[in-house]
């Protein structure tokens, strides 16, 4: 029986069986065999997170920026129960359907901005990505341009770690990690300047997509130049290129939007998404595409749509989605994004002003944001991963990036955060430097 707190003797025969049975993802084996897992976690509540030994942390990450409607909502238990006792899963292959996924294909709709219509269901946002990876390629090829298959991405973004995800992937600790990435990936500098010159280099013959985050999340927390977006789509319109926008962190009302390049005023050919769609009560992902990309692969797609995954339309996981969205429309959680949103940016704005020898700057979209330090004057190493280490030990976890050169904080608490329990991330947040600065 799992229990909240566990004994002494529980918990360390839990890390005995960990060290030598789990392979945790992104993370430092050599770590794990020698300390054990920093946490057990065993139950969650609203923003909160509580491990084996009762220990009770603010996730001022959402876990991994994903679940936004907080922890324990047994609203979407009872959904996964009701629609396990009716119907767990079945195929989406064959043209067999379910309610569940039909339904939250429409809610999808709803959502996405105009023309994007129709939905392909993925496991997550990996899956997502090598989706429309595929399908665009597929989708040229069958146009009559099967030389255009080249995947255009920006420098510093995460895209997952599937194959073709990692291949598009601009993170160097991520796509060094196999010896062989996937070929016609290409990735550049986040500049209008460069992608014109891929395009001039390459040749738009050959590129099939353009690809970004609209807000770069694991890259940085980046938020794009001022008129970027729209000069990239009017690229990709001259130059007969597809823009897929990756919403996979940003989808679904984390940026106070319901998708985050909604803010630039830009209709993407392709939505990737996952996380948000369930807020990570069940894994799920999926890409949407415009009306007329979907017309030109019935009528021009010869035999079967040969892409699929197990658990593409899996019903329990689209029933859980389709709750969440729900919930998120019925508590209005988009409107209180932007409102603690700003009370967030007020807060890092004030923790610059405490440490303005050490943060260069803040930055935030909604529930979105990043404190950018730096260690001039101060320490030839690595402050962030430090203050996190110190804000874990003062209740607060968020993540500390810190690849490829970076040293960022990242936020993206949960949508339901009230004005005083963001008072009390910033306050650890300013505290954990302090202490930092003075040892």
């Amino acid at each position: 029986m799992i229990t909240n707190k566990l004994s002494e003797a529980e918990i360390k025969e839990l890390k005995r069986l960990d060290k030598n049975h789990f392979i945790h993802p992104t993370s430092n084996m050599k770590e794990l065999q020698k300390d054990g897992p920093p946490f057990i976690f065993t139950k969650g509540e609203n923003i909160y997170l509580e491990d084996a030994e009762g220990k009770k942390v603010i996730d001022g990450l959402s876990s991994l920026w994903n679940v936004n409607i907080g922890h324990g909502r047994e609203e979407l238990a009872k959904e996964a129960y009701d629609q396990m006792t009716r119907l767990a899963y079945t195929s989406s292959f064959n043209n067999w359907s379910n309610e569940p996924a039909i339904r939250l294909a429409v809610k999808i709709a709803e959502w996405a901005p105009e023309n994007l219509n129709s939905t392909f269901f993925t496991s997550g946002g990996s899956e997502a990505n090598d989706t429309a990876f595929k399908t665009v390629r597929h989708y040229w090829k069958i146009k009559g341009f099967p030389e255009k298959k080249k995947i255009i991405s920006r420098k510093l973004s995460y895209h997952g770690l599937a194959m073709g995800a990692t291949s598009a992937t601009g993170i160097k600790s991520f796509n060094t990690f196999t010896t062989s990435i996937a070929p016609d990936f290409k990735y550049v500098e986040s500049s209008i300047k460069a992608f014109k010159d891929v395009i001039e280099k390459e040749g738009a013959e050959t590129i099939a997509a353009f690809i970004s985050e609209p807000i770069q999340g694991s890259g940085g927390v980046n938020l794009p130049a001022d008129g970027y977006f729209q000069e990239i789509r009017k690229l990709c319109n001259d130059n007969n290129i597809l823009f897929i926008s990756d919403e996979v962190i940003c989808g679904f009302g984390r940026t106070g939007k319901e998708f985050g390049i909604n803010h630039f005023n830009v209709i993407p050919d392709i939505i990737t998404m996952a996380k948000g769609v369930t807020s990570g009560y069940a894994p799920l992902g999926g890409m949407i595409v415009s009306d007329d990309i979907y017309n030109d692969l019935i009528e021009l797609t010869e035999s079967n749509f040969w892409h699929g995954y197990t658990y593409s339309g899996h019903p329990t996981a689209t029933a859980v989605g389709l709750k969440n969205l729900q919930i998120i429309e019925q508590e209005n959680l988009i409107n209180n994004v932007n409102l603690m949103g700003e009370k967030m940016r007020e807060g890092l704005e004030w923790i610059k002003q405490q440490h303005t020898s050490l943060v260069t700057e803040h930055r935030n979209l909604g529930l979105l944001g990043a404190i950018e330090l730096k260690k001039e004057g101060f320490s030839t190493e690595l402050i962030g991963p430090k203050v996190a280490e110190e804000a874990l030990k003062r209740g607060l976890f968020f993540r500390s990036i810190s690849y490829d050169g970076q040293d960022t904080l990242a936020l993206a608490p949960p949508f339901p955060i009230t004005a005083k329990q963001m008072e009390d991330i910033i306050t650890i947040i300013n505290d954990s430097i302090k202490a930092i600065k003075n040892n």
